[in-house]
């Protein structure tokens, strides 16, 4: 069977190695830029998983099987490939507010516990002594998952890209697709910009905001674009103790330990204002701001880098869509992950994978 993946952020590139492992597909990715350019690029790859509130439906199975891939897909990646995917494994903690009910916290250590996974609920006492670079004020709880990770993005799709190809799956980067015809019943059509036709079996849309446009004759999904932005700090040393850096999370605001004495903060959440989709700079103080309070030393770092990238967010609709779409479904969409791309990306594949072989 002959596939053909649009769009080679973390989604396609994830779905293109996953089908690779078949010798049942014939796979082609073709994207208007190189990998890993939009939305993963911009992303901070953190994955809440065990620490999200989800505990069943869906939206749990999706995370709760990401989860488990990772555990295995990060290292097979790196021995396939030889490429280092830079990751952080020592786990999530969540900083809960005055407003987060302590009971439902409970409730869910205990119901992580029956589906055999970690989650632990911390002091302030243990935070402040495990974690010396939160602001010595905090008298509060939180939640700690050991299980979840952090990843690199664009590492991670670049080893993925990488280990497609050894299994045969050609990549036809900087070439944009600008129509699917799918009225034949045995074959789809992709027309490129520069008027080639493209026959395929199968089609699969992960193209994120140009999905839109792209299923726009075969189903009416509405993606919209919503804006965050982020920065990393340079310190003159490491946050607390170096030997345990985990993400911590406040407020929907994430720090990041990124390898040395830096630090990824973000990310602020914006949505278009009258169809306009403007960076706010209040928005990205506020997100500083936020960070600074948890950690105060970060207040002494230098700002290195900012940045800002579109995330798909569907309309009307839970994220993510994952579909048969058209008269003879031979078009399949992923995307519309809003900002749980990187975390959902090999249970997407999965389910692609069965949508394609039954």
């Amino acid at each position: 069977m002959s596939i053909s993946i649009i769009g080679c952020g973390i989604i396609g590139a994830t779905i293109a190695y996953e089908l690779s492992q078949s010798t049942d597909f014939q796979i082609d990715v073709y994207d208007k830029q190189q990998p890993a350019q939009a939305a993963t690029g911009a992303a901070l790859g953190v994955m809440m998983g065990i620490i999200s509130t989800k505990v069943k439906g869906r939206a749990w199975n999706l995370r709760r099987d990401s989860i488990r891939r990772y555990q295995t897909l990060i290292p097979e990646l790196e021995e396939v490939t030889g490429i280092k995917i830079s990751h952080n494994s020592q786990g999530i903690i969540k900083l809960l507010s005055s407003e987060d009910d302590l009971s439902q916290w409970t409730q869910l250590v205990t119901t992580r516990t029956e589906q055999e996974w970690q989650l632990e609920l911390w002091n302030a006492r243990k935070i402040l002594t495990q974690l010396p670079q939160i602001d010595r004020q905090f008298n509060g709880t939180a939640a700690y998952s050991p299980q979840d990770l952090q990843v690199d993005p664009v590492a991670l799709t670049n080893a993925l890209v990488a280990a497609a190809k050894l299994n045969g799956v050609k990549f036809h980067f900087d070439r944009s697709i600008e129509s699917i015809t799918a009225d034949n019943p045995n074959s789809c059509e992709l027309l490129t910009a520069d008027d080639r036709k493209i026959t395929s079996d199968r089609v699969i849309v992960t193209a994120g905001l140009g999905a839109t446009s792209l299923l726009a004759p075969h189903a009416p999904i509405d993606i919209q674009p919503v804006l965050g932005q982020a920065i990393q700090i340079r310190l003159s040393q490491p946050l607390g103790n170096p030997d345990f850096q985990p993400v911590i999370v406040s407020e929907d605001v994430n720090i990041v330990p990124c390898g040395g004495n830096d630090y990824w903060v973000g990310a602020s959440v914006e949505f278009p204002i009258d169809g306009a989709m403007v960076a706010d700079p209040a928005c990205l103080e506020r997100v500083k701001q936020i960070a600074i309070d948890i950690c105060p030393d970060l207040a002494k770092g230098e700002i290195i880098r900012t940045w800002q990238g579109l995330r798909p967010r569907p309309n009307h609709r839970p994220a993510p869509v994952i579909d048969r779409v058209g008269k003879n479904q031979r078009v399949l969409v992923a995307t519309g992950h809003y900002r749980n791309g990187v975390l959902l990306a090999p249970a997407t594949a999965r389910i692609i994978g069965d949508m394609l072989l039954n």
